[in-house]
């Protein structure tokens, strides 16, 4: 069976072994009699942040499919919501909304499991899972062993972590939150949400309307997914937003955020959109998004070669206009950019 069944971008070729897990025994026992026959091992979680190769992959696929919540919540402490990596994220958000478990609604219509979220430090206007993860609890690879990381030894970056920099060790097994109790949202920080909201920056909504407001910024995007239009047949943002040294190295016009660390963080989508390719703009099966620079899309028929010489097009723009490199965001099986 190929891969594409299993990722948004529907690209992928097939693997030599694929094998579905529904608990963490399972999964756990999978990895390991993989590692013991020394066969190379693929964890596929969701499928919405990887580009897979044509030739797909030689080895074992774990499949992620494990299911389960826990909660302890009072009013003093909040509520620790422990989470199963196979549990469909956008679900869960829309569990702690209904609960009124503040902290994650900005990140609704993320498409993916739960146990991805820790590895690429999820995050969406103005938020990142880095602010509520308590712990992670992971089956490490190399010690043979279950452990617990606590959120400030997991290396939490943007858009990176020490799970993401060490694929090969760590396998997550559950993610446990910490979230405040209300119907109030956290600080909306982001400027485009809050103009939307008719509310300040910095100021709370009810997490029912940021999530429908959420929902529909996404959507403009072609970031919900939807079978029905090719413009989600992506794997979301393919690149990040540049992190530049200082403020004279961002492009003039172009957005820029100071960083805690004093780095300035600008606007990848800006970058694409000024080197000269628009919306829209195609190289065969393979296209930018209509709706958002930053979503590499397939149209229907096009290959991991397809989308990764678009994305070698679009970096080299990039690089020639700024000297400026992008850096893809989507994990990269048995394939190069």
């Amino acid at each position: 069976m190929p891969l594409a069944d299993f990722t948004t971008l529907r690209i992928g070729g097939p693997a030599d072994k694929l094998v579905e897990v529904t608990t963490e025994d399972e999964l756990i026992t999978a990895v390991r009699d993989a590692d013991a026959a020394e066969e190379p091992v693929l964890l596929l979680s969701g499928g919405s942040n990887v580009v897979i190769g044509d030739d797909g992959f030689r080895g074992t696929v774990v499949k992620v499919a494990t299911k389960g919540i826990k909660v302890d919540a009072d009013a003093c402490s909040g509520a620790m919501i422990h989470i199963q990596a196979g549990e469909d994220w956008d679900d869960v958000v829309q569990r702690a909304i209904a609960e009124e478990w503040s902290g994650i609604e900005s990140m609704s219509g993320i498409p993916g499991l739960t146990g991805s979220t820790p590895v690429q430090n999820v995050g969406a206007y103005g938020h990142e899972v880095a602010a509520t993860i308590a712990s992670v609890r992971v089956w490490d690879r190399v010690e043979s062993r279950i452990r617990t990381i606590f959120a400030a030894d997991c290396g939490f970056e943007y858009r990176s972590s020490m799970f993401k920099a060490a694929p090969e060790r760590y396998v997550v097994l559950e993610v446990a939150f910490q979230l405040k109790l209300g119907n109030l949202s956290a600080p909306i920080g982001y400027a485009e949400l809050a103009r939307v909201l008719d509310v300040d920056p910095g100021s709370r909504a009810p997490m029912a309307d940021v999530r429908e407001a959420v929902l529909a910024l996404r959507r403009s995007k072609g970031m919900v997914l939807d079978p029905a239009d090719h413009d989600t047949w992506s794997a979301g943002s393919f690149f990040t937003n540049p992190l530049l040294d200082t403020t004279a190295e961002v492009p003039a016009g172009a957005p820029q955020w100071p960083q805690p660390d004093g780095r300035v963080k600008t606007s990848a989508a800006w970058l694409i959109e000024h080197s000269g390719i628009p919306k829209g703009f195609a190289l065969g099966a393979a296209a930018v998004s209509s709706k958002h620079t930053l979503a590499l899309t397939n149209r229907g028929s096009a290959t991991a070669k397809d989308i990764l010489s678009l994305a070698t097009h679009v970096r080299s723009q990039v690089q020639q206009a700024f000297a400026i490199t992008l850096v893809n965001e989507p994990v990269l099986v048995n394939c190069t950019l």
